[in-house]
């Protein structure tokens, strides 16, 4: 295997690193061609999210590969390479591995045990596959690392620690009260349309909040959103929520009706600066309660000098994170990422030695092929039952004398050091390396069309 990954994220960098280095979501694309254009590189996808940056490749040199990702992130980020290298962090072959399904698990995510990093590791995926950087190796460990994710959700009580940067988020503004208690009746403004601030606005309409304005500078998905959760059967359709769709141009006016703002949008600069929040506290005196989800940030953090405001950013979060208590069934989750890393590197150390397999029983097809082929020349009088017997027989022997040592060779590989059996089968058989490139390619295509298809 010869995966790597080199990232940043909450545990390794600060905040402030973070955000500059953050990655707009059309910039993803571009850094993947750039990526798989790379000599070293032949597969790439990039995980991105409010709190880790994390570019993951298939190399055939290791230093190489580590320098033109570093490279890479850097030059389509906010921040120099200078002002990266030291958050940043390395993992290769089943270590990388081993990463990718612990944060699949949600045991690196900020908020330990938390399920919405799922959808972005299958958003990752789709972005990959739409560029169609994603060759065999990252879409096999992709795809498996959303089965290891979902498997230790549904096995073990990670659940009960685990809970959503937004549920969290609301928790550290209510300070020791029951959100429900605290949110029951509030107006509520959430900026943004996207997933995260889906799930905020579902979340606070679940809490109880009166009223809820949605703003965002596409007001149709707005809408959309304000549409699912009032209709028959929506989360806010028992309790008479009034809700409504803004456009990005009334927020000013929307801040200054809310008790809790919460903002997660893809915007490179500030979308509430500080002095509107304070003309929007300005004559009130019920205090604002304001959460910034987005990374870089929509809030001036200067609202935390504001008096009656109120603001938990990620910087925050990070802080708080730090204290919160661990479930005792993340000792099963570790177990489970373990199994499945041993599982996945066995897999694709037998999944090396097919195509030598493959090129192996080739040629000894074109071997019977020929051989039977000669005794044609030899023998013409030979009827067609008499031939086909003949070739069948031949066919047989063929095969048994090459089955036991096919199944074991496989069997060799899976295990670990098993690498070189490849090389051995090819030398003791003395089968042409092209031959074997053109069946792995010709695996990939299909690895690739087969993701393609499932996408």
């Amino acid at each position: 295997m010869t995966l790597l990954v080199v990232g940043l994220s909450h545990r390794s960098a600060p905040v402030s690193v973070l955000e500059r280095a953050a990655l707009a979501p059309e910039a993803r694309g571009k850094l993947l061609q750039d990526a798989v254009s790379a000599e070293p590189v032949t597969e790439s996808a990039v995980l991105s999210t409010c709190n880790r940056i994390e570019l993951y490749a298939d190399v055939d040199k290791f230093h190489a590969g580590v320098a033109e990702l570093s490279t890479l992130l850097a030059r389509h980020s906010g921040a120099g390479l200078e002002e990266l290298t030291p958050y940043l962090y390395v993992h290769y072959e089943d270590r990388a591995v081993h990463h990718l399904f612990s944060v699949a698990c949600g045991l690196d995510s900020m908020v330990v045990g938390e399920g919405q990093i799922l959808g972005q590791i299958k958003d990752a995926l789709a972005v990959a596959q739409e560029q169609h950087t994603a060759g065999r190796l990252l879409n096999d460990l992709f795809q498996q690392a959303l089965r290891v994710g979902k498997r230790a959700h549904s096995e073990t009580g990670i659940d009960k620690a685990g809970q959503s940067l937004v549920t969290f988020g609301l928790e550290q503004l209510a300070a020791g009260r029951d959100v429900e208690d605290w949110a029951r009746g509030k107006r509520a403004l959430v900026i943004g349309a996207g997933s995260m601030s889906s799930l905020a606005a579902t979340t606070l309409v679940r809490a109880g909040v009166g009223e809820l304005a949605v703003a965002n500078r596409t007001v149709e998905r707005a809408e959309r959103l304000v549409q699912i959760l009032t209709e028959p059967g929506g989360p806010g359709s028992a309790n008479g929520l009034r809700a409504r769709a803004a456009a990005m141009t009334s927020v000013p006016e929307e801040l200054a009706l809310a008790d809790i703002v919460v903002s997660c949008t893809g915007a490179t600069g500030l979308v509430l600066a500080g002095e509107m929040v304070a003309a929007a506290r300005d004559g009130r005196d019920a205090p604002l309660a304001l959460l910034d989800l987005a990374m870089p940030r929509d809030i001036d953090a200067a609202v935390h000098r504001i008096e009656g405001a109120h603001l938990v950013d990620i910087e925050s979060l990070a802080d708080a994170s730090a204290d919160a208590p661990m479930a005792a069934d993340v000792d099963k989750v570790r177990g489970i990422v373990s199994d499945e890393v041993a599982a996945f590197g066995a897999a694709q150390r037998a999944a090396h030695i097919t195509p030598t397999v493959v090129a192996l029983r080739t040629m000894a097809a074109d071997v019977v092929a020929g051989e039977i082929t000669r005794l044609d020349g030899r023998l013409p009088d030979l009827d067609d039952k008499q031939r086909a017997e003949i070739t069948q027989t031949v066919r047989r022997v063929v095969d048994k004398l090459l089955h036991a040592p096919t199944v074991r060779v496989k069997q060799l590989a899976s295990e670990p050091g098993g690498a070189g059996y490849a090389d051995a089968l090819r030398e003791l058989f003395d089968l042409d390396p092209q031959t074997v490139a053109a069946v792995s390619r010709a695996d990939t295509r299909a690895d690739r069309h087969d993701a393609r298809e499932r996408a």
